[in-house]
């Protein structure tokens, strides 16, 4: 086939490679600059490209195009080939064609990153031969060419979702559906859950679909009744109208049951006081990791260990350092509402609060009376905190402004005392005064690091 790739990052460059190696001829699109390394990768391998345009006769003669998740369906280009019929996909339903590994699939509004990468760590760390893919930046077309391993840990977004048909996981999970992303999706809660529920269409009698029962939304939309696999609902209470496969006994002690409804004393324990992870919404996360664990065959004790040497991604309510009995954490990720909230139930601590940037049209009253309660002190780090001023001046007794990140730093650490953590946790996007919130991060973890050696 003449297969035509629009979009040349990670996802794009992988599934050019992966075509090609299959015999395909390959033809790579970007409406924008290629960056260098991908570039390198493209001309190593003969693969004909182009770069700032899309030239829409070369798109046209494609038999089949992989999209790339950033590409919009209201997009010039994809109006054109629909309009011709040409069949669109993902790389993910591209990848799927060519392995037979088992591929464990994570998706949420929150939460995919850490629950992926504690997920294959825990599979790792018991031996198991597993590769790791997806929205955590690693492409799964472009590590099917060699297709060494016999597992996949694969985060998925909606818009990777999107254009998968036939792509089958071994296990689904499906963490929360909170509302995010809606432009791409008619601004339609539901039209963004089914997006997310795609992740269960090709689940069959040998898999197993692990879902958050605790979700209004998933709760919602999901119809488990069509469902031919294993459902494996968690929740962090032991409820007793859903017949649960996780759920916490204790502080630190889940139970798991792989046959929920059927043998309810079939329960296993697992110790989580050895995981680094705070805060609600990662005990959610760490059950969902543990009961894919579970079904993989992982024992409790190879879970435990694991746990215990686990390190999550940066940005994601990371403790950057301790100075003078003051705890720094960076939750950067946490670009909107729902993110700071379970960064803000986590912590029981007093907390001075550092946030602000661009509103995505955020409605703060969710976290009103965590932050009346817990929340010492608010430094507003944004150009415009107008909107954060209204909402948290009448509730927090101290709120303050800046406009740099050494100055918020400086601020928090000023207003702190012993005992006090001080929580980057911005609720907003960063593009006001950062590249991105990896910047954003970044540049606190450097200010804490400069104090911490002064």
């Amino acid at each position: 086939m003449h297969i035509v790739i629009l979009g040349a990052a990670e996802s794009g460059v992988g599934a050019a490679l992966l075509a090609q190696s299959k015999g395909h001829t390959v033809f790579v699109s970007d409406r924008g600059p290629i960056q260098p390394d991908y570039k390198q990768q493209l001309t190593a391998a003969g693969i004909a490209f182009e770069e700032s345009q899309h030239s829409l006769d070369k798109i046209l003669a494609a038999d089949e195009v992989v999209k790339s998740p950033g590409i919009p369906e209201k997009a010039q280009v994809i109006q054109a080939l629909r309009e011709k019929g040409t069949p669109i996909i993902s790389e993910i339903e591209f990848a799927g064609r060519y392995t037979r590994a088992k591929c464990i699939c994570i998706t949420g509004t929150n939460g995919k990153t850490t629950t992926t990468l504690l997920t294959y760590h825990l599979l790792k760390s018991a031996g198991l031969n597993v590769g790791l893919a997806g929205n955590v930046g690693y492409s799964l077309a472009e590590q099917v060419i060699e297709d060494k391993f016999e597992y996949y840990v694969v985060e998925l977004s909606s818009f990777q979702l999107d254009d998968t048909h036939e792509f089958q996981p071994w296990i689904a999970i499906l963490l929360n559906i909170t509302p995010d992303h809606l432009d791409r999706y008619g601004y339609s809660l539901e039209q963004y859950a089914q997006a997310k529920l795609r992740i269960t269409r090709n689940l069959d009698s040998n898999g197993a679909f692990i879902y958050n029962a605790d979700d209004e939304v998933t709760g919602q939309y999901f119809q488990s009744a069509f469902l031919e696999t294993r459902q494996l609902p968690f929740s962090l209470h032991h409820r007793h109208d859903i017949h649960l496969a996780g759920y916490y006994v204790s502080e630190d002690m889940l139970c798991t049951n792989l046959t929920p409804g059927i043998d309810e004393d079939a329960g296993v324990e697992v110790n989580t006081a050895g995981s680094p992870l705070i805060g609600q919404h990662n005990r959610q996360n760490t059950l969902a990791a543990v009961l894919a664990a579970r079904v993989a065959g992982l024992e409790p004790e190879q879970i435990e260990d694991a746990l215990g040497t686990f390190h999550n991604a940066d940005h994601r309510l990371q403790l950057v350092g301790e100075i003078k009995g003051v705890r720094f954490i960076n939750d950067s990720k946490a670009t909107n509402v729902e993110a700071a909230w379970y960064a803000l139930d986590g912590i029981h601590q007093p907390i001075i609060w550092i946030a602000g940037g661009t509103d995505k049209g955020n409605d703060y009253r969710s976290l009103l009376n965590l932050a009346e309660h817990r929340v010492k002190a608010l430094i507003c780090l944004g150009v415009d905190n107008a909107k954060l001023r209204t909402a948290f001046d009448p509730i927090v007794s101290h709120v303050e402004e800046t406009q740099s990140m050494a100055d918020a730093v400086a601020r928090a650490a000023a207003l702190a005392v012993p005992g006090d953590v001080v929580l980057l946790s911005p609720c907003c996007a960063s593009f006001d005064l950062f590249k991105n919130y990896e910047d954003r991060g970044q540049q606190f973890i450097q200010c804490v690091k400069q104090r911490m050696g002064e």
